[in-house]
């Protein structure tokens, strides 16, 4: 067997093999459980400034600058 039809063969079935339980170890370590509140705070970081916090329920006090 020459070295091309070894690594197409390996290419056609183990790598593809392992690239598959990659991507889905991947999906599913994405929508563990424990990732939720992460996500959340992601999503939400583009709404966020500097004077007041995303998600502060307190009355937004004026920031004095020096």
């Amino acid at each position: 067997m020459d070295t091309y039809s070894f690594l197409r063969q390996l290419a056609d079935s183990w790598a593809l093999l392992a690239l598959t339980l990659i991507f889905l170890g991947v999906i599913l370590w994405a929508m563990r459980p424990g990732s939720n509140a992460v996500h959340r705070d992601i999503a939400n970081s583009i709404f966020r400034n500097e004077k007041q916090p995303a998600g502060s329920d307190k009355d937004p006090q004026p920031v004095k600058e020096a």
